[in-house]
């Protein structure tokens, strides 16, 4: 009744291989790229109707396909709801996660959007999984390390005190330590932004042994970048 089925049928046939060696080449991509927008005039009841072109869309051999989807994919989650994004939307999650990194970009970019919308149990799993994104295909893509570092500031507020020291901050560390200046300025932004996260809920002692290793790290470094590195820690604190 919202979209009449013919209009239907060959939007979804768009990721017939044979329509992309007949008619465009990047006809997949097209659907990926307009995907949301179905969704979201079908309804989440209706999104039976679509499952299955996004698991083909999420599984093609283009790459550019999967990086549509990948930026896409906070959106779809809002539109969808949290039941059937954990059922259907974190299984792709989690295979971009470990895909290229021209597509690992696009879920690292709205890591924060897609994090919040999950449960706390599931949203807990992915602490093991966010040390994945310091390493890339290629070291010299800096600019991943530094939207990891943004993304990191956004995703403090959604794990605890104890979940903050325990793992995000050895990224941290590991990112004030990067060979490009502008991923240590970020990252000199993350661990006040962690500190800052200790004491704000009266995890004391947390932030104190991690003041004990910055200084420990950095400040009796026998390098002078790292002397310089808790210069500007203590600046922007």
């Amino acid at each position: 009744d919202i979209i009449p089925q013919p209009l239907l049928d060959q939007y979804l046939s768009m990721t017939d291989p044979a329509r992309a060696q007949t008619v465009d080449t990047e006809i997949a991509k097209h659907c990926a790229y307009s995907l949301p927008g179905v969704a979201l005039t079908l309804g989440r009841q209706n999104w039976h109707c679509l499952k299955d072109t996004y698991e083909t869309l999420a599984s093609d051999v283009q790459w550019k396909v999967r990086r549509t989807l990948a930026f896409s994919i906070h959106e779809l989650a809002v539109i969808l709801g949290d039941q059937l994004t954990a059922a259907d939307l974190v299984p792709i999650f989690n295979g971009f996660l470990k895909d290229l990194d021209e597509v690992r970009i696009g879920v690292l970019k709205h890591l924060y959007d897609f994090l919040k919308l999950l449960h706390v149990d599931k949203r807990r799993e992915y602490l093991y999984q966010l040390q994945e994104f310091v390493v890339t295909d290629n070291s010299r893509n800096w600019r991943f390390r530094y939207e990891l570092a943004e993304q990191l500031i956004l995703i403090l507020e959604l794990y605890n005190p104890n979940d903050v020291y325990d793992y995000l901050r050895h990224i941290a560390l590991t990112l004030c330590s990067d060979k490009v200046s502008e991923v240590r300025w970020i990252s000199f932004k993350l661990v006040v932004a962690i500190l800052q996260k200790f004491y704000a809920n009266n995890a004391n002692a947390l932030g104190l042994n991690f003041i004990n290793e910055l200084v420990v790290r950095f400040r009796h470094c026998s390098k002078w970048v790292g002397r310089q590195a808790f210069a500007f820690i203590c600046q922007v604190g």
